[in-house]
């Protein structure tokens, strides 16, 4: 599991504490451009720095440590908290992503923004295991939807709006995303990304965050995920 923060990471860990024979504490690791925190029960856990650039490289190097060693992932999950488009995915909800976006991947014109892809360049979405998207969110009660990954978040109406209006879609606003699915796309290791909704997508109101709440739906989340993780394998896919 990577998210931004350890913050996140540590609300995800306390989940598997009545899953596993370890402590949330676990273990620390440490790899050649990563650390991750070591579970019982086959998971790790990566917080993996804000943004996709940082994200995107934490991955890719847990994921080639992992290759090299001879244990490959099968799963990456990126996750932590997010801000949701309104009224769709309310502060302390929970969103899976059966898209991944790259929303601001682009250039601005005249005429409007265009996308990496209309450049002639790349790849602007990631497309989680259908199969698994909907396990997940049968298990968790979490709204599917596309959640979008900005390298700067939202905080006017003015630009939610022009992102509602490119990704009619889109539920949930994060950093990570796409990044995390680039490094896993490149290992060919399939992706699921799920998030708590903390704050609505839009003018940036700091008393309006409810942080604490969207850690708190983190962990019960991923107290009834976990039996979804454990018995999805490849053929999922």
């Amino acid at each position: 599991m990577a998210t931004a923060v350890p913050a996140e990471r540590d609300a995800v860990a306390r989940a598997f504490t009545a899953c596993t024979p370890v402590t949330a504490e676990g273990e620390d690791v440490r790899l050649p451009g990563a650390t991750v925190r070591r579970l019982g029960g086959g998971y790790d856990l990566l917080a993996a720095g804000v943004g996709p650039a940082l994200a995107a490289a934490s991955t890719a190097a847990a994921l080639t440590a992992a290759a090299l060693a001879g244990t490959p992932y099968v799963l990456v999950v990126s996750t932590g908290i997010a801000g949701g488009f309104q009224p769709e995915a309310p502060v302390g909800s929970l969103v899976l992503a059966d898209e991944i976006t790259a929303a601001d991947l682009g250039a601005e014109t005249p005429d409007g923004f265009l996308p990496v892809t209309d450049l002639g360049f790349g790849t602007i979405a990631h497309t989680p295991p259908p199969a698994l998207v909907r396990e997940a969110a049968t298990a968790t009660g979490a709204r599917t939807g596309t959640v979008l990954t900005v390298s700067t978040v939202t905080g006017t109406a003015e630009r939610a709006a022009a992102l509602r209006t490119r990704h009619p879609r889109a539920l949930a606003e994060a950093m990570e995303g796409f990044g995390v699915a680039e490094a896993a796309a490149a290992h060919r290791t399939p992706l699921l990304e799920l998030r708590a909704i903390s704050n609505p997508v839009g003018p940036r109101d700091r008393a309006a965050w409810r942080i604490g709440e969207a850690l708190t739906a983190l962990t019960e989340a991923f107290g009834k995920l976990e039996p979804v993780l454990k018995s999805w394998s490849s053929h999922d896919q």
